[in-house]
């Protein structure tokens, strides 16, 4: 029912865990709807969906986050990166800065770092510059990272056009991770 999530990296870091409710459907309940149906009962669901539209964008970003790093787990290793067996994140006590996607060897601890990611599930607006740059500002961050690591990026909207980004993934990418 919990999930304990742990920061990926080459230095083990066994306080700054976090929890969260494993099941998706559980924790759209427990956000929104166990304290929103007191409204519907008053007929006020409107005020209900005004919340869920307004949280709706946080939310979904945190809640994709696990099941993105399952389907890169389920397409890695590949012959990019053949010794990939671990997909985390990495975060400080601050959160900041916070990497979505860490590419490593073995978990809890890794020995070798192999990418550092973000993810970016906008609905409008691709993977750009400035989610590139505080990417590049981050990652030196992540014990294991060096200037040279690859960088890479999941994105519902695409990439934009020339960041060196050693690979990204899309929607399509991901639903494919669970057709093979």
């Amino acid at each position: 029912m919990l999930a304990v999530d742990s920061p990926l990296s080459t230095k083990p870091d066994t306080k700054n865990k976090r929890y969260r409710i494993a099941d998706p459907y559980l924790r759209f309940w427990l956000a929104f709807l166990d304290r929103g149906i007191p409204l519907v009962e008053r007929g006020r669901g409107e005020l209900l969906l005004a919340s869920v539209e307004r949280s709706w964008t946080s939310w979904r970003g945190r809640a994709v986050e696990p099941v993105i790093r399952e389907a890169l787990l389920r397409l890695l290793p590949d012959d990019r990166w053949p010794e990939t067996k671990a997909i985390g994140g990495w975060w400080n006590r601050q959160n900041n800065p916070e990497i979505d996607l860490v590419g490593a060897d073995r978990e809890p601890v890794a020995r070798h770092v192999h990418f550092l990611g973000s993810i970016k599930w906008l609905e409008n607006a691709p993977f750009g510059r400035h989610e590139y740059g505080s990417l590049v500002r981050a990652m030196l961050a992540v014990p294991g990272a060096d200037p040279k690591i690859p960088l890479v990026a999941v994105s519902r909207c695409g990439v934009t056009d020339g960041l060196p980004l050693a690979a990204h993934w899309g929607p399509e990418d991901l639903l494919g991770a669970w057709q093979s």
